[in-house]
């Protein structure tokens, strides 16, 4: 854990452009996050989390022009709500 200097630091340096998220979740969501990072070349878990949002996001935009992604988007909306207390 962060000393609370260096959590000063940090958001004085980042307060107009960042906010720290601290969640708590399973450790299922913990070992998912790890995973993306080492198959995608990202910097940790936290990067994880701004891959996966950004891979979400595009998904939905790109749903709007192509039937196929439509029909993923909606089947992972389905199951997650279908499976929602094993990732919350």
């Amino acid at each position: 854990m962060a000393t609370a200097q260096s959590q000063r630091r940090w958001r004085a340096k980042n307060r107009f452009n960042k906010t720290q998220l601290n969640v708590m979740v399973p450790r299922l969501v913990h070992d998912d996050l790890s995973e993306i990072s080492s198959e995608n070349d990202l910097r940790g878990k936290g990067e994880a989390v701004s891959f996966a949002s950004f891979v979400a996001k595009g998904l939905a935009q790109y749903a709007n022009h192509d039937p196929h992604a439509a029909q993923l988007l909606e089947i992972f909306r389905n199951t997650y709500g279908r499976d929602r207390d094993l990732y919350h």
